[in-house]
């Protein structure tokens, strides 16, 4: 048997950003910007852990008050939307 989305989605935030999350479901898909790719999206909880990243894939992550963001992407994007709360 697989790894589900969902348990993929767990295990990579945990590798990447050091932190565990619960409650994780779909929340959309687009394409993505490069041949033949796909960009899917999901929703979840912070459930534990302090930011510590995987300098190999990533690097920055930070959180922020919703009054204080920085610079999002821009509307009809995917971040755009789950930023909003719009899916």
């Amino acid at each position: 048997l697989g790894e589900s989305l969902e348990d993929c989605v767990r295990r990579e935030v945990r590798e990447e950003a050091g932190i565990e999350v619960g409650g994780v479901r779909y929340a959309g898909s687009q394409h993505w910007p490069y041949p033949n790719q796909l960009m899917v999206a999901f929703k979840a909880q912070w459930t534990s852990g302090e930011l510590k990243l995987q300098a190999e894939e990533l690097s920055d992550a930070r959180w922020f008050d919703p009054a204080e963001l920085p610079s999002i992407p821009p509307p009809g994007s995917m971040a755009y939307r789950l930023i909003h709360g719009l899916i």
